[in-house]
């Protein structure tokens, strides 16, 4: 959809700015600006979507207008001094959290749930919203979930805890319709949102006709080695549902296509997701061999940290609470940010 604006004096300057990846995988980053002076003129621009975002096959930033050269500037996020050099610089580090969803209400009955879209249960609320704490004080940029909602409700509840109060907004691509209609027109309001994008890819495993079934009951018919071997093989699926290597597959390509150049431009991502499209990022990001991916588990509503420094993923572990100095203090860049968070709130 394309906006057609009218300027009947000076507006001020446009800015545009990104960074994108070229076959030989080299990052560019990119900026420029134009002033709109003269008198009647007319412009034509896309609404784009809120936030920076950036992939292996281009990036973009929402077109910010003003009166004055100013740049929208976040005083927690960026770099202490806020000068234009500091901007330019290679980001030396991003954080990656990864968090399994709290528990759902089939989890709860001990059903097979996979891709049936079954919400969180009183249970998994406190366990998202414990996660959120576990949190607080690291910066997040992006947020990513599956598709299915009890992945969402675990990324927003724990983004209520986070201490930089930014709103986490759901972006709309379904339709054009959809995108404009989910438009934010206030630049201040931008400032303060986190954009969350939502992906099949991510969705648990689809565990086909196991789905909806008892897993005790589902052991007694057919036997506690063959649904053993459904639940924990890497390569072989239960019938007519997925593996985990044919989950992996896609959850695994979505992450280096769509979010690792995020990181690599120095934003720093959560996702909320399931145990299986969990454990096969990990399994990416820890170099796992398909023996041990299989034995890795991951307890719901508990928070992982990731740095990628220097083009390598550096697993921190699990913070324990918000007040853990110790978490935080994993490197210089956290610990900054986190002082920044106290003296902003505390003013």
């Amino acid at each position: 959809m394309m906006a057609a604006t009218s300027f009947h004096q000076a507006i001020g300057t446009i800015q545009y700015s990104g960074c994108f990846r070229n076959s030989n995988l080299n990052q560019v980053n990119w900026n420029y600006s134009f002033q709109l002076i003269s008198s009647g003129f007319k412009l034509d621009i896309a609404l784009l979507r809120t936030g920076t975002y950036c992939s292996g096959k281009r990036s973009f930033s929402n077109i910010q207008a003003s009166t004055s050269q100013s740049t929208v500037f976040d005083p927690v996020s960026s770099p202490s001094n806020g000068t234009k050099s500091d901007s330019k610089k290679k980001p030396s580090e991003a954080a990656l959290i990864l968090i399994r969803h709290g528990e759902s209400m089939w989890n709860e009955k001990n059903l097979f749930t996979g891709c049936v879209d079954v919400p969180l249960t009183k249970k998994g609320v406190e366990e998202a919203i414990e996660a959120g704490k576990r949190i607080s004080n690291i910066p997040i940029d992006m947020i990513y979930t599956s598709a299915l909602i009890r992945a969402q409700m675990t990324a927003m509840l724990a983004m209520t805890e986070h201490r930089r109060k930014k709103v986490p907004i759901i972006l709309h691509d379904e339709s054009e319709q959809a995108r404009a209609w989910s438009q934010i027109f206030s630049e201040d309001t931008n400032k303060q949102c986190i954009p969350v994008i939502t992906a099949w890819q991510l969705n648990e495993r689809m565990y086909g006709e196991l789905q909806g079934l008892n897993k005790q009951e589902t052991a007694e018919r057919f036997g506690k080695e063959k649904v053993h071997e459904w639940r924990r093989s890497y390569d072989i699926p239960p019938p007519n549902g997925e593996s985990l290597e044919m989950c992996a597959q896609r959850a695994v390509a979505y992450f280096k296509e769509q979010i690792e150049p995020q990181l690599q431009c120095g934003k720093n991502v959560m996702i909320a997701a399931h145990g299986n499209s969990l454990r096969s990022i990990i399994m990416y990001l820890d170099k796992l061999t398909s023996q041990e991916v299989i034995s890795l588990e991951l307890s719901t509503g508990i928070p992982m940290l990731y740095i990628l420094k220097e083009g390598q993923f550096i697993r921190r572990g699990s913070p324990v609470a918000p007040t853990e100095a110790s978490v935080y203090a994993y490197t210089k860049r956290l610990a900054q940010y986190r002082q920044r968070l106290d003296e902003m709130l505390q003013s």
